[in-house]
């Protein structure tokens, strides 16, 4: 069991509330993995009943909860900055599913997964959504590292690592869906359809069947691009989202990675079947994807998480700098300044995040019950200074502000140093990996 922390004489930002505003010179106390108090330095004092318990001074910091990455692939770090500057179907077709069908083994998803897994914790990230293949190295990265995470094994219809056989997709992740469920507090598994064009109707239905049967989210890349929803005319003579409707495979527990060509009709789908959605900004403006209507969707009620997309479609894991693009895109897109303001981003990037994930029950915010997933920023930096208000968190903000992560109760960073493995061990054998790749 972990030593009880004490956090002491920060502000803390427990993003509970309509407006959050931080607690100035606050303490914080966790015992056994959770947030046992929060309050006034003075009134928050180590328990006399314990005889280990780490003091961290949070003098001139902020502390907050630890941000939510609602989408990436932790493990395609091997393929960052190997095809940029192309579209969508050229970038996956020519040099992505090519590259993953000679270079992803086991080996690679470990060592590649805790290279994300440095990135994300470095720059403020404490919980995940993954979708990969060979999903179960990715989960022993994920344990050693320490980072909480949303394990998603990918189904898709050709050979794909791991799955040799097309015909086993469904049965594969649902033996991983099996081994991890209830296994560990830090780890949820998952089922990931990569999309509507790679998977048949049969494939989506039985992988959300799947889902179902067992209670765990869904997730499916969808509406990504304008060529993905001609195709889907052509195909069947719908919307993307439509179709997905028509299978009986949106609801709540369903999570749409993308979602950037949706029509009226389309929201409207998601709002009925309470779908979650992920926008991942970074991405779709680097492929060209376009711009997502997350301004319409959350006006809608729908409840929109953020994401990085992969470090091979982004380049970076930084949910702060993602937090940053998303805020000023949809402003210089709506030509209002008004429109998705910085504490609506910071939600996105924790709160909803959380709630896209059916975690809400445990991270997101701080408060005593909650998980201690919690991150320290040290505002006594050039650019954060002066700190009027937790809108420069998005706007000014960079993940290497970040000194401290702890993780359900336990210390992963410290001042800006892992604690939990070798990251340059782990920079070394992804470089290793990566020369056949050169």
């Amino acid at each position: 069991m972990a030593d009880d922390i004490l956090i002491t004489n920060g502000a803390i930002l427990t993003m509970t509330g309509q407006v959050p505003e931080p607690l100035i010179d606050g303490s914080l106390l966790i015992r056994n993995g959770l947030i046992a108090a929060i309050g006034k330095r003075n009134d928050i004092i180590a328990p006399p009943d314990r005889r280990t318990i780490q003091v961290i001074d949070a003098r001139g910091s902020l502390v907050m909860p630890g941000l939510v990455n609602c989408h990436t692939h932790a493990a395609m770090t091997l393929f960052r900055g190997l095809a940029d500057d192309l579209p969508l179907m050229t970038w996956l077709n020519d040099h992505i599913f090519p590259a993953e069908a000679t270079r992803v083994n086991p080996d690679m998803v470990y060592w590649c997964t805790k290279l994300a897994a440095a990135e994300m914790i470095r720059s403020g990230t404490t919980t995940c959504a993954d979708g990969y293949f060979y999903e179960d190295a990715a989960i022993a990265a994920f344990l050693e590292t320490g980072l909480r995470v949303v394990a998603a094994q990918g189904v898709i219809d050709f050979p794909a690592p791991g799955v040799a056989e097309p015909t086993e997709n469904i049965r594969t992740a649902a033996d991983f869906v099996l081994r991890w469920l209830g296994k560990n507090e830090c780890i949820t598994p998952a089922v990931f359809a990569h999309s509507p064009y790679t998977c048949s109707a049969a494939t989506l239905q039985g992988a959300k069947q799947l889902a179902r049967e067992q209670r765990v989210p869904f997730f499916i890349h969808a509406a990504e691009t304008r060529d993905e929803v001609r195709q889907m005319q052509t195909q069947h003579q719908t919307t993307p989202i439509r179709y997905l409707e028509s299978l009986g495979v949106l609801d709540r527990d369903t999570i749409c990675v993308h979602c950037v060509w949706l029509d009226e009709e389309d929201i409207g789908i998601l709002v009925r079947t309470g779908t979650r959605v992920v926008t991942c900004p970074a991405s779709n403006m680097k492929l060209g994807a376009g711009i997502a209507p997350v301004v319409e969707k959350t006006a809608q009620g729908i409840v929109v998480g953020l994401g990085t997309d992969s470090c091979a479609s982004n380049n970076r894991l930084d949910l702060f700098a993602e937090m940053a693009l998303c805020a000023k895109l949809h402003k210089v897109h709506h030509h209002d300044p008004t429109v998705l303001p910085a504490r609506r981003v910071l939600q996105m990037a924790t709160v909803d995040g959380a709630a896209v994930l059916g975690l809400a029950h445990g991270i997101g915010t701080l408060a005593p019950g909650q998980c201690a997933d919690i991150i320290i920023v040290d505002l006594n930096q050039p650019h954060l200074v002066p700190f009027y208000n937790p809108d420069l968190l998005v706007y000014g903000v960079d993940g290497a502000d970040v000194t401290t992560a702890i993780i359900n109760g336990r210390l992963v960073m410290q001042d800006r140093r892992l604690l939990t493995f070798d990251v340059q061990e782990t920079m070394a054998r992804v470089r290793e990996l990566s020369r056949p790749l050169r």
